[in-house]
């Protein structure tokens, strides 16, 4: 027998779920039809609703009505639970036995690729590659203060570089979270439909020459492969449509899931910055924690040989999440240095594999860089464009739309 469709209360039915029906009728907290389809769906075990559990969180807080900062409803997000919930307990088990850390520390890595890969195929944000890097980074503090500050091997110097060069790194992380500069719609009665071009070819003077017909053909080439379908405006020089975000940034570089937003026009020197202090603020952890660990062995020898390090839990834990952050920093770091060298070389990511697609780039030092030739004036001169270029949206001359 098939189960009725939940059915809104009636006038004359005297509750709903959130109380008096004549009190709450138009200002009702909750959606108790959509509710209800997101349990029939998990009753019945469909797979093919990747996003049911995540739904059914955030109509059941919906439903509950709970305050978040007088925002709204709490909103729930499934993929920030894992970290939360493995990166310490997988930790701390590695921390047991030299050969468990070997295989989680290992596996580690791969588990993230994986995930990266299946969001990354199916065009979908998540939240958690950025709870990842924000969780391990107050895990990594927090055992810092618990486990190594009381050994008495670090000054309160120490300590306050260390803090203040992580809080510098969020509060650059925040405004780099602040947006990648988005293209703007303003109108200016620009109209690129097939109506338009026409009637424009015709009205056109008969006495024009044939070099510029020609440059004008070529400006409708050019504006038509800037023309995006989805935002329904041409897109400036060296702007490009985020299937991910679904819309257009200016002088997109790439979508960056450990930021869980694009790295565009607006943001990417604050992006550049906040890597360069992640960086400092892990290596400088880093070094701290293996000279309170292993003082008799220098910090390049410590990373692979700490004698008696397992001999004692805490150490042995410490020991391993220095292992976790190198394998993270060293993520990170290739990731800096290839966009030094797209800067230096006045070349964004996205420009790099289209130009690769269209085989119109060639790739040197061994795939690090890969020129089009393009927009390129010189290593002094790329820089100063880089550290000078307007990341103010409102002001940028970017105005084609329909």
């Amino acid at each position: 027998m098939k189960r009725e469709r939940f059915k809104p209360p009636e006038p004359d039915d005297p509750l709903c779920c959130c109380g008096d029906i004549d009190q709450q009728r138009e200002n009702c907290c909750c959606d108790c039809e959509e509710l209800d389809d997101a349990c029939q769906r998990l009753l019945r075990g469909e797979t093919d609703k990747p996003d049911i559990i995540s739904r059914f969180i955030s109509l059941f807080a919906d439903r509950l009505g709970l305050p978040c900062c007088a925002i709204g409803p709490v909103r729930l997000e499934l993929s920030v639970l894992p970290p939360m919930v493995l990166l310490p307990g997988l930790l701390r088990v590695a921390a047991i036995n030299c050969l468990l850390g070997v295989v989680i520390l290992t596996a580690l890595p791969g588990l993230v690729f994986w995930y990266y890969y299946v969001t990354h195929r199916r065009k979908r944000r998540t939240q958690f590659f950025l709870s990842l890097a924000l969780f391990s980074l107050a895990y990594m503090y927090y055992l810092f203060l618990t486990e190594i500050l009381p050994r008495g091997d670090v000054s309160n110097l120490q300590l306050v570089t260390a803090t203040t060069s992580m809080v510098l790194m969020l509060i650059s992380l925040v405004q780099t979270k602040q947006g990648p500069g988005f293209v703007r719609y303003q109108a200016q009665g620009v109209e690129l439909d097939s109506s338009s071009t026409a009637n424009q070819s015709k009205n056109s003077h008969q006495d024009s020459s044939t070099s510029n017909k020609i440059s004008q053909s070529n400006g409708e080439i050019e504006e038509k492969e800037r023309w995006c379908p989805v935002c329904r405006l041409v897109r400036p020089p060296r702007a490009g449509h985020c299937r991910i975000c679904g819309t257009c940034v200016l002088r997109m570089d790439h979508h960056c899931v450990w930021i869980n937003s694009c790295v565009g026009q607006a943001n990417h020197r604050q992006f550049l910055l906040t890597l360069l202090l992640f960086l400092l603020t892990s290596f400088y952890g880093i070094s701290l924690v293996l000279r309170s660990i292993c003082p008799r062995q220098s910090l390049f020898t410590a990373m692979l040989y700490c004698p008696g390090v397992y001999n004692q839990y805490s150490t042995a834990l410490c020991f391993t999440c220095v292992w976790y952050s190198f394998v993270i920093t060293g993520g990170l770091l290739y990731l800096f240095i290839l966009q030094v060298i797209n800067v230096s070389y006045n070349v964004t990511e996205r420009e790099a594999q289209i130009a690769l697609r269209n085989k119109m780039g060639r790739r040197r030092y061994c795939g690090l860089v890969v020129e089009t030739g393009t927009y390129t004036r010189g290593f002094r001169q790329n820089w100063i464009q880089f550290l000078t270029m307007n990341t103010d949206e409102n002001e940028s001359p970017f105005t084609d739309m329909v």
